[in-house]
């Protein structure tokens, strides 16, 4: 891990202990101020670029399937598709260690891949099929892998925060070194056993980074509308926890500031909070026809902040890669995403006996 310089491309700073005057969000899908800078850092080496580039993609490739399923009636019950935001999950995903936990939300499945579970699982999980992870039982929201340090998942808006502290405090009654990553949106901010968790975390330094994925809409209330501080990562400073703004659409940004992050954590200081401007280009979910912004500035977003196109650039314009590998990588990718979907439709469906399974623990 590169040393700690005290400056982080594309990130704006809330000192926990000297509160600035707050200011207004900016426009949706914009960076914060001092993120203007990211688009000029040192470019990575081109074997990291491609890895995010191809992450990514995976993740916009899978949404995309599944949203077409969705919309099939081969899904059911709610979906919350992550298109847009991927390099949030991408970059942090790449400071972390394996070790690392992560929790979230029900906008989950973008997350399940970058911490390397099987596509075919999830998918099959999205259709109901006993091949899933939680077996067919659980849906889009409700996927773990302990094998993998996911633990959801979770359909209660804010509800994974105090689970997520939980698991920070099982880490520091251990002694270990590893850090927590719990995300949550913009909406959730708001919710009050956030703030009883941001409380714990700093009494007891707990290692956990809090990532709200500011995707300014919430439900579908704009940020501006529904909160009277809209920069979220100062929602820590009554409990003396520092913050960080981030540009989350740029994924090496992201990683940057979640080295940072984690260093933190690993060095004893306690909680974090990283605030992610980012963007969603779908409705809140399938069933969201998202009548509360214009189509106009989703296209604008989409052409001037798109996450992958951006990394697809630099990997044009630094000539790590040229259009014929990244179509490469694109098919490639497809194939894996169409021959999960496939999984997912003839995998099986659930025993009727596994309603009385996962109950109660059997001892």
């Amino acid at each position: 891990m590169a040393k700690d310089s005290g400056k982080t491309s594309g990130v704006k700073k809330s000192a926990a202990k000297k509160a600035s005057t707050p200011k207004s969000a900016g426009k949706a899908g914009r960076p914060p101020k001092s993120a203007s800078k990211s688009r000029k850092a040192a470019a990575p080496d081109g074997a990291e670029l491609l890895k995010y580039y191809r992450d990514m993609l995976m993740i916009r490739r899978f949404e995309e399937k599944a949203g077409q399923l969705y919309g099939m009636g081969l899904i059911g019950g709610f979906c919350h598709l992550y298109i847009g935001q991927e390099a949030v999950v991408t970059g942090l995903m790449a400071a972390a260690s394996s070790d690392d936990s992560v929790i979230t939300t029900y906008r989950d499945h973008g997350h399940m891949l970058a911490c390397g579970m099987d596509p075919k699982g999830v998918m099959a999980e999205l259709t109901g099929r006993s091949g899933g992870y939680s077996r067919g039982k659980g849906g889009s929201m409700h996927m773990f892998s302990v094998e993998k340090n996911f633990y959801g998942g979770h359909g209660i808006v804010g509800a994974n925060v105090p689970i997520g502290t939980g698991l920070a405090f099982a880490e520091a009654y251990k002694g270990t070194s590893n850090a927590v990553m719990a995300f949550f949106g913009d909406g959730a901010s708001n919710q009050g056993q956030v703030y009883e968790a941001f409380n714990m975390a700093e009494l007891w330094k707990l290692p956990i980074i809090y990532v709200i994925e500011n995707n300014q809409y919430a439900m579908g209330t704009a940020l501006k509308r529904s909160s009277a501080q809209p920069d979220l990562h100062r929602r820590g400073e009554s409990f003396a926890i520092t913050g960080l703004q981030v540009d989350g659409m740029d994924v090496m940004a992201v990683k940057a500031a979640g080295e940072k992050a984690i260093a933190h954590c690993r060095d004893g200081k306690g909680p974090i909070i990283l605030e992610m401007m980012t963007y969603r280009y779908r409705g809140h979910s399938m069933s969201d026809p998202a009548k509360y912004r214009t189509k106009e500035e989703v296209a604008k977003v989409r052409k001037e902040r798109d996450p992958i196109d951006h990394v697809r650039d630099m990997l044009l314009d630094l000539k790590i890669s040229d259009e014929v590998a990244l179509k490469a990588i694109d098919k490639e990718v497809k194939a894996i995403v169409t021959e999960a979907a496939e999984y997912a439709q003839h995998s099986p469906e659930p025993d009727p006996s596994e309603l009385y399974t996962d109950v109660l623990i059997e001892v």
